[in-house]
């Protein structure tokens, strides 16, 4: 392609080698590229698309790219469009909503340019030849590691190379780490996507370091941070509960795979969800004591980030939620309590983060103490001091040795996420704010409180904070008391029941003193202890009631006031030399970040290895950074260093698996005529007709075999597989059933939770009544996930009808339920599949001998009358009940109701006909049962004749 005017500005963009390196293997040969994170990724896509943008001509259709994504490439394309002046370049185009009509998705395929697609509207444009695959020039799949077998994109190259066998394909990802598990996943991955060569480049890949290290190598100062005491109790008491909960899991479970299970696997955030999928196939077998732990290391992991990253007073509050959601109620024994919080170190967590922000307990303090007995300690986080400190540093060298050729000093401060951002923006914001001199100077000699402020102090933040706390736990034990006299309530209810029953059958009771649960809650004199507490801290309150020198600070400060409240006159001008921008890691967007911001001295407030790279990149593509600093704080002996440090490892040790798995690749050849992996004497003996009568010759049908599916179903990975097993897919807004086989069968799917939800909604009964109207075949699908359990969970006990005379149809379990579905309609079936696979064996073996569908009176089904025309009477079924209903007058079979259905309104107008009117429909016998069997006279007395006749057929 012509693409002289983009090749410049494209270079120039990419100014590293190893970027370049990667841009030229895209540019010239179909490839998978798995880079180390932090490398620029999105920016050598991004120069990759504006090449064939701006040779113009082109489709180009990018795939897998989320909505920030889609922002990021969008802006790098239009500026990119203006440095190089090209007429052809039209930016990029997303198309990423249901809502987007088919003209308009038609319009913009016909204008061709670079345009990002979600993969379920692609597939079904696709399909649908709304999108001709030979007219796509080529194709960008983004996010690589997310291609599986069964997966949509996967799907997608495989349409598109069935069609198309000239365009490129192109894949990146910059997740080593999913690329590793199964067996052979590089040549997975490389097959699903019809891909032969892959490309590596670790961080330490040869290119990569050099040039990266050169002469422009970025000044990184690490920082380690010791832990306070108290921190570093709770961290040793939560990794303890950890590895009793792992030693729990691995007593419960001994025949699942157990060597990943370790304390340092239970710092990642995939843990629970890795060992969910490692029981899933047991699921149904595992106990509830299991299950349990399983959420406790989520929630445990959950304290971890909230002892490092947020203050005190933070971790306190979750504490307590904690503890109020993991008790159980009332009257529970101690199997359903989480057996971490049963032990010491649970204790030790919640006392140790209580005397973070407040000592003293009211079992120690006299009536005269008790306004002393509770008083604040408010420790603040160790990171907070250091903070402070940099920063002065920063600005006393930026005043004492100007910087001549960058006079902006801006601080740039990378944090985890947006809470912590907010945390550390308003200690900012308030750290040099001062409570009363004397509560500020009270124990301290003078140099420790000249030393404190020239730093600064989070102590006005965090007493603003322990007010806020100490007034939400107030309401927070109005709701727990609430909820404790409810429990309460409805065990004495029980108990009563159960005492007045054992009356009854033993007489009257012992009359012995017993203690009951709960009981001890009132004094001896009536009042509840808790009267103590809550003046107590009321006192604490009193105490921290902001003073004249809070409030004025509170008034003064701009930044400090509720902007929805600020005037204009609020509002002042700050010198570019003032900024500090503290933001939250965010991917890709960090480079767009450090490009906009460009700033003087970096500080990382918590590790991550892919932004140090992108600090790496930065510093060497601008040779005008020269004094760029950045400072990397850790707490020592932290879960933090841990974390991160294992995360750099099991990068390194993935990026080594697929280099070894590279070097040893087969080469995959593909079919030039089939991409679906069957022959053609395979398609050609599917297509063979056994069914026919007489046992003639062997008819054999040109066309494969055709299913049409309900565009919804595309959210699902069965479409996939039963294209996988070349069958032709028709996507169609269908009214009834998901997926119709043939002219009279047709299968509604559904999931074990979709399967729920539309018992409770009713929506379930609908659907099968629709489906019996209009198919003579109609099937319920049940499908189980793949290595799942095959089982529906909770077992009931089907010995008992109790269950099925409910009245209340939420209570009856989902067994039980799919026997009244059952009951109510007998010609529906239940299809059960274990996996998408089986379901796809299951259709093949359906439509065995069966005609094909015709995908136009699938669509007009249920739409209009129009769709019954099709069908035999028998198999014209309207309202079930009215049709059950009569059946069960003497003399109606199921022939006559058919008839009754047709020519009747409703029950009622056959109740009141006579006997001439229902002897042409049923004849004069079976009409006569029904007049007499709704209390009316036959036709004949009416006439004179008397008597009823001799029963003759007439």
């Amino acid at each position: 392609m012509a693409a002289t005017n983009g090749q410049p500005p494209i270079k120039l963009a990419l100014p590293l080698p190893f970027q370049q390196d990667i841009y030229t293997l895209l540019r010239g040969e179909d490839a998978l590229v798995v880079l180390a994170r932090g490398l620029g990724l999105l920016k050598i896509v991004t120069n990759l698309l504006h090449s064939y943008d701006a040779a113009g001509n082109s489709l180009v259709i990018v795939v897998g790219a989320e909505d920030q994504e889609n922002h990021s490439i969008g802006e790098a394309l239009a500026e990119a469009t203006v440095m190089s002046q090209s007429s052809h370049a039209r930016g990029l185009k997303v198309i990423n909503t249901d809502k987007a009509s088919v003209s308009t998705r038609e319009k913009l395929y016909s204008e061709g340019g670079i345009i990002s697609v979600t993969t379920r509207i692609l597939i079904v444009d696709l399909l649908s030849k709304l999108l001709d695959p030979e007219t796509v020039t080529g194709m960008v799949f983004l996010h690589a590691e997310k291609v599986s077998t069964t997966s949509m994109e996967a799907f997608v190259a495989r349409i598109f190379r069935q069609h198309n066998k000239i365009g490129f394909v192109k894949a990146v990802s910059d997740a080593p780490e999913p690329l590793q598990s199964g067996y052979s996943p590089l040549g997975t991955t490389l097959r699903n996507l019809f891909l032969r060569k892959p490309a590596l480049y670790p961080r330490f890949h040869a290119r990569v370091a050099q040039s990266l290290e050169g002469k422009k190598k970025a000044d990184v100062v690490e920082l380690e941070i010791p832990m306070t005491d108290a921190m570093f109790r709770i961290q040793q008491a939560v990794l303890e509960c950890v590895e009793l909960c792992i030693s729990e899991l691995r007593k419960a479970n001994s025949g699942v795979d157990l060597d990943d299970w370790s304390v340092e696997s239970a710092l990642h955030q995939n843990f629970d969800s890795k060992i969910r999928r490692q029981l899933d196939p047991v699921w149904h077998r595992v106990s509830f004591r299991t299950r349990q732990i399983a959420r406790d290391l989520t929630t445990l992991r959950e304290i971890l980030n909230y002892l490092l990253s947020y203050d005190c007073i933070s971790l306190l509050k979750h504490l307590d939620t904690v503890r109020a959601t993991l008790s159980p109620p009332p009257g529970s024994t101690k199997q359903n309590y989480s057996p971490w919080l049963l032990t010491e170190t649970a204790e030790t967590i919640f006392t140790v983060a209580k005397n973070r922000v407040y000592s003293g307990d009211r079992s120690e303090a006299t009536a005269d103490e008790i306004s002393t007995s509770l008083r604040p300690v408010l420790e603040e986080q160790p990171k907070w001091a250091l903070l402070a400190e940099i920063l002065s540093e920063i600005e006393t060298e930026a005043y004492f040795n100007p910087s001549g050729n960058n006079p902006v000093q801006t601080v740039l401060v990378m944090c985890n996420d947006q809470r912590t951002c907010r945390q550390i923006k308003e200690h900012l914001q308030t750290m040099h704010i001062k409570p009363e001199a004397d509560d500020a100077t009270n124990g301290r000699a003078p140099h420790e409180v000249e030393q404190d402020q020239s730093r600064g102090s989070a102590e006005w933040m965090m007493r603003r904070k322990l007010r806020d706390y100490l007034h939400w736990r107030k309401n927070f034990n109005k709701v727990q008391s609430a909820l404790f006299d409810e429990n309460q309530k409805s065990l004495a209810d029980i108990k009563n029941a159960s005492a007045a029953s054992r009356l009854n059958a033993k007489g009257a009771p012992s009359n012995k003193r017993r203690r009951t649960r709960g009981g001890g809650v009132m004094g001896t004199n009536g009042s509840r202890p808790g009267t103590d507490r809550e003046a107590q801290v009321a006192l604490l309150l009193d105490s921290l009631r902001p003073d004249e020198a809070e409030k004025r600070s509170t008034t003064d400060d701009p930044l400090i006031d509720d902007l929805t409240t600020a005037t204009e006159a609020q509002f002042t001008l700050y010198e570019p030399s003032d900024q500090i921008v503290v933001h939250p890691y965010s991917g890709d967007g960090d480079d767009f970040l450090l490009e906009e911001v460009r700033p003087t001295h970096i500080i990382m407030y918590s590790p991550a290895a892919d932004f140090i790279r992108r600090v790496e990149i930065y510093k060497s593509s601008h040779s005008s950074r020269t004094s760029l600093r950045t400072y990397f704080f850790y707490y020592e002996k932290s879960v933090e260093e841990q974390t991160y440090l294992t995360r750099i490892r099991r990068e390194k040790e993935a990026f080594t698996r697929l280099i070894t798995e590279r070097a040893s690749l087969a080469l995959t050849i593909q079919d030039s005529h089939s991409t679906s992996g069957a022959t053609d004497g395979d398609a050609f003996l599917r297509t063979i007709n056994t069914r026919i009568a007489g046992g003639g010759k062997l008819a054999a049908t040109a066309a494969p075999p055709c299913i049409v599916v309900d565009m919804r179903e595309f959210r699902s990975s069965l479409p996939s597989l039963l294209h996988g097993a070349s069958n032709i897919v028709l996507p169609c807004q269908l009214t009834v059933a998901d997926y119709v086989l043939s002219p009279t069968i047709c299968v509604e799917r559904k999931s074990v939770t979709d399967l729920i939800q539309s018992f409770k909604n009713g929506r379930l009964l609908n659907q099968a009544e629709a489906m019996l109207q209009h198919y003579q075949h109609p099937f319920l699908l049940i499908e189980f996930e793949h290595n799942k359990s095959f089982t529906l969970d909770p077992f009931a006990d089907l010995t008992s009808l109790q269950t099925l005379k409910t009245p209340d149809a939420d209570s009856r379990d989902l067994q039980s339920k799919l026997v009244l579905l059952t009951i109510s309609f007998p010609r529906l079936k239940i299809i059960w599949s274990s996996s998408p696979f089986q379901t796809a064996e299951i259709f093949a073996e359906l439509k065995k001998g069966q005609p094909e569908p015709d995908p136009l009176r699938a669509v007009q089904i249920g739409l209009s009358e129009e769709g019954l025309e099709g069908l035999d009477e028998e198999e014209r079924t309207f309202n079930m009940a009215p049709q059950d209903l009569l059946k069960t007058v003497p003399g109606i079979n199921n022939k006559n109701a058919t008839r009754l259905t047709l020519e009747t309104k409703n029950v009622m107008e056959v109740a009141n006909m006579t006997e001439r009117q229902l002897e042409p429909l049923v004849g004069k016998t079976v009409g006569r049962q029904v007049v007499r069997f709704f209390g009316r006279q036959v036709w004949g007395d009416e006439e004179g004749d008397g008597g009823e006749g001799d029963g003759d057929d007439g």
